[in-house]
């Protein structure tokens, strides 16, 4: 396995390199770089590797630069000593994220992984792994808010919603959290009995839908807790949505 190290720390490098012989399974270092400008030119003028270690928090920026200038088709396992990049992590091929210091078991494990899911990556099926991979359980939603991470019960969530290209969570207590998924995504793992795509910004559970009614063909939804905006079912989609609410 062709490896490269992304990682400004050089003790930190070093001891991830030791570890990497220490565990073998054939794995072959290629690059050690430190900075995002370097890490670019070298992926402009090389074979691309089969998996990268990547710190975070780089000399000159934060490694995500790298990704939004150079798209990459293979595996990432983020290293970093915070975790509040945990939901950026996966819009970048992450497939693990290891805290600082990173021990030789919690490292093990990581490479069993992309060992596991190797045949996959090699057969093109990169996305249709990461989506699988970061997936939660249908009753639990991943949501942040600020610093923190909170782990949402569906029955709690009012609706979902997208403001500026970011997608939240809404609870019927009115905390709007960030959610790391797109509201197809969302729609796709949520029991269609109990959440419904109101349109292309809103995915609503049945609890929320106070009250609704015919304008010109379409139905205005009032939601609770209130939304900022009014919510409105398209003509096309509004014999499905009266099927839904029954």
């Amino acid at each position: 396995m062709k490896v490269i190290l992304i990682e400004d720390e050089l003790p930190a490098r070093a001891k991830l390199e030791e570890m990497l012989i220490a565990i073998g399974g054939s794995i072959e270092i290629i690059g050690k770089l430190g900075s995002v400008e370097e890490t670019l030119h070298w992926l402009q003028n090389n074979p691309e590797p089969d998996l990268g270690f990547v710190d975070i928090q780089l000399s000159d920026d934060h490694s995500f630069e790298i990704f939004k200038r150079h798209p990459i088709k293979f595996p990432i396992i983020f290293t970093t000593a915070f975790d509040k990049y945990l939901l950026t992590s996966f819009e970048f091929n992450s497939i693990d994220y290891l805290l600082k210091p990173i021990t030789e078991d919690r490292l093990r494990r990581s490479l069993e992984k992309v060992k596991s899911l190797h045949d996959h990556f090699v057969q093109g099926n990169l996305l249709k792994i990461l989506n699988h991979i970061k997936s939660p359980v249908t009753n639990r939603v991943l949501g942040k808010k600020g610093a923190e991470f909170v782990a949402l019960d569906v029955n709690d969530i009012a609706y979902f919603f997208t403001e500026h290209k970011i997608v939240f969570a809404k609870d019927f207590k009115e905390r709007q959290l960030i959610v790391d998924k797109t509201i197809s995504e969302l729609e796709s793992m949520l029991d269609s009995n109990s959440f419904f795509r109101l349109n292309r910004k809103y995915l609503s559970s049945l609890s929320a839908i106070e009250k609704f009614r015919s304008e010109n063909g379409k139905i205005k939804v009032q939601l609770k807790p209130d939304s900022k905006e009014d919510v409105f079912v398209s003509k096309e989609t509004a014999p499905k949505f009266r099927n839904w609410i029954g």
